[in-house]
């Protein structure tokens, strides 16, 4: 626990909210952001940052996707259903954003030591358990089978599982990221993670093994603690998890001149990859 609470236990925290930017806000955008902060972050030019992003209705595919036999159809139908799509620099595979789903990145520079990766997982875990601990205490990380993107740190309660952990490290710093399915239904989401692997699919073997996804296995925070959560509420709940950790030791900020420019060259880099990765 002390391990746990030590990543958690920075310093200083500099916050970055880009909740409430709206549909303008693009997803390329964001992965771009993460890594111009490691860099920032890594090389010493930060304190560590929690950033928080909500994008509307949108596919984030992970690098295995772009294998999918008829990634085009799978696309194609994504586009059709009104989502936006992209895939990401992190690991893990497709994974669905709209307005009830909160996403948080933490980072974390990386010491002498280097950060173990289990031990970033179990810091966002903690922060997520700490977040909501007056509705539950049985937030779980285990694998849910069945879930789109499953890992070992999937989040779940009674088996369903409502957020999923991703890391990402560039120049010596460490970007864990979360998606929290905050409200709405999380058994439409993976109806349309379901039905984009079909398409991209068409039951042609492959030699990676994509997720079989069951919507049942998935579900919303508010439909499993049965109260009806915003994501003003849980960005608050947020904030008041910083305030723990950090003794009141955190502060808002937009990109330094610096950073902007870093920004430019790692928007550059992910819409590339974008492009070549696409059809």
């Amino acid at each position: 626990m002390e391990e746990m609470l030590s990543l958690l236990e920075q310093e200083e925290w500099r916050i970055i909210d880009q909740s409430s930017l709206g549909p303008m806000f693009h997803p390329i955008q964001s992965f771009a952001m993460d890594d111009t902060l490691c860099e920032a972050i890594g090389t010493g030019q930060s304190p560590a940052v929690a950033r928080t992003w909500v994008h509307y209705d949108s596919v984030i595919l992970g690098i295995q996707d772009v294998r999918l036999p008829h990634l085009q159809d799978g696309i194609q139908w994504l586009g059709q259903q009104g989502y936006d799509y992209i895939v990401r620099t992190s690991g893990g595979l497709a994974v669905l954003v709209d307005e009830g789903v909160l996403n948080i990145t933490l980072i974390f520079p990386e010491n002498e030591k280097g950060i173990d990766i289990n031990r970033g997982y179990e810091a966002m875990y903690q922060f997520v358990q700490m977040m909501f601990a007056d509705l539950t205490n049985k937030i779980e990380a285990r694998e849910i089978h069945g879930s789109y993107c499953p890992g070992s740190y999937d989040l779940s309660i009674d088996g369903k599982k409502f957020a999923g952990i991703s890391q990402r490290r560039v120049k010596k710093g460490v970007a864990v990221q979360i998606y929290l399915c905050v409200s709405g239904s999380g058994s439409k989401r993976a109806e349309i993670i379901r039905e984009f692997y079909q398409r991209a699919l068409q039951k042609e073997p492959t030699k990676f093994e994509y997720p079989k996804v069951r919507p049942e296995v998935m579900a919303s925070l508010s439909e499993l603690t049965g109260v009806e959560l915003t994501i003003q509420q849980s960005m608050l709940r947020f904030l008041q998890v910083l305030q723990k950790v950090s003794n009141g030791k955190f502060y808002n900020s937009e990109l330094t001149t610096e950073e902007l420019q870093m920004y430019q060259h790692y928007y550059a880099r992910v819409l590339e990859r974008n492009e070549k990765w696409l059809p």
